[in-house]
C-alpha cells in the first residue's frame, strides 16, 4: 500500500474515534502532594470523606474523629483549622454548599451534622416533610450537595435517595430499583442525573433529572472492579469510581462504559490502599481519601 494511502487511512481513523477517547487520555491522575497530618504534626487516621472546591479542601479524619480544612493553591495545600465538635464523633462523608456550610455524615450515630463556615455546630440536619407513608426510619449511608444546594440522602433503611431543598425541606424521593446487592454512594451531575453505585454487584444506577425511578446504567463492571464504594462525576461527563478492594480509580463514561483505571494498589506515592472516596473540583485537581494509607493524596 502506498505510504500517502496508508497515511490517510490512519488520518481518517482518527477522525472517527470518538472524541471522549481522546478526553479521557487527557485525564493522567498525575500525583502531586500527599497529605499526612496537621499543622501540629498529628497523623490522619483512616480518614474516610473529602469534600473540595476550587481553593478548599475539607477531610474527614475519621479515625480522630475530626475534620481538617485546607486552602487549595496550584498544586499544593495549606492548612487552614481543625474542626473537632462533640456533635459529630465519627464523620464518613463531608459536603460543602455554595455558601461555605459544611455537611457531614456522623457513622456512629446515623445523622447528617451540618457546621457554619468557621466549623461552629449549626444543628443537625431534620429532613423535615418526608411522607410518613415510606417509613419513619431514615438510615443514611451518604449524601450529596448538588450545584443548587439541594441535598440528596441515600437511605438505605427505606431503600430510596430522599431529595432536600437547602433547607432541609422535602421536594421528592427516588425508590431504589427492585433488584439490588447493596447501595454504597450517590452522585448528582450537572444536569440533575443521579448515580447509584452497587457495591456487591459492581453495577451502576442512574435517575435522569426528576425521574421517578432508577434504571441500570451498566452491566456488572466486576472484571474491571472488586468493591467500588464510592462515586463522582466531573464536568466533563466522565464517572469516577473508587475501587476499595482494587485500590483504583476507575473511569466510566455517562453511558456507564468502562473508560479506564487510574493508580493501582500501593503504599508508595500514588499508589491506593482502600481509597474511601473522591473529590474532583472544576481546577482539575482529584482529592483521594486514602483510608489505609492513612493520608489524602492530591493528583492532577
Amino acid at each position: 500500500m502506498p505510504i500517502k494511502l496508508l497515511y490517510t487511512l490512519l488520518f481518517m481513523l482518527m477522525a472517527l474515534a470518538p472524541a471522549a477517547s481522546f478526553a479521557e487520555q487527557a485525564i493522567l491522575f498525575q500525583p502531586v502532594v500527599s497529605i499526612y497530618a496537621d499543622a501540629e504534626g498529628q497523623g490522619l487516621l483512616n480518614p474516610e470523606g473529602v469534600a473540595c472546591s476550587d481553593n478548599t479542601l475539607i477531610i474527614a479524619d475519621t479515625g480522630n474523629n475530626r475534620l481538617l480544612q485546607y486552602m487549595v493553591k496550584v498544586d499544593t495545600v495549606e492548612f487552614a483549622s481543625q474542626i473537632k465538635v462533640s456533635q459529630l464523633t465519627n464523620p464518613i462523608r463531608v459536603q460543602v454548599n455554595s455558601q461555605g456550610e459544611i455537611f457531614a455524615l456522623d457513622g456512629k450515630n446515623r445523622r447528617i451534622v451540618r457546621l457554619k463556615k468557621d466549623g461552629q455546630f449549626a444543628g443537625n440536619l431534620d429532613l423535615k416533610g418526608v411522607p410518613p407513608d415510606t417509613g419513619a426510619t431514615i438510615v443514611p449511608r451518604s449524601f450529596k450537595i448538588d450545584q443548587e444546594d439541594n441535598i440528596f440522602v441515600l437511605d438505605i433503611f427505606s431503600g430510596r435517595v430522599i431529595v432536600l431543598n437547602p433547607q432541609g425541606d422535602y421536594l421528592r424521593q427516588i425508590p431504589f430499583p427492585k433488584e439490588f446487592g447493596f447501595f454504597s454512594d450517590l452522585a448528582v451531575d450537572r444536569g440533575g442525573s443521579v448515580y447509584l453505585i452497587d457495591s456487591a454487584n459492581s453495577m451502576v444506577y442512574s435517575a435522569a433529572k426528576e425521574a421517578t425511578d432508577f434504571l441500570p446504567l451498566s452491566k456488572s463492571l466486576k472484571e474491571y472492579m472488586n468493591f467500588p464504594t464510592c462515586i463522582t462525576t466531573d464536568n466533563r461527563g466522565v464517572l469516577y469510581v473508587t475501587d476499595q478492594n482494587g485500590g483504583s480509580i476507575i473511569l466510566l463514561g455517562l453511558d456507564g462504559s468502562f473508560r479506564g483505571r487510574k493508580a493501582g494498589f500501593g503504599w508508595n506515592e500514588g499508589l491506593l490502599n482502600y481509597p474511601a472516596a473522591l473529590c474532583i473540583n472544576s481546577a482539575g485537581h482529584a482529592f483521594v481519601a486514602d483510608r489505609d494509607n492513612n493520608r489524602v493524596q492530591v493528583f492532577r
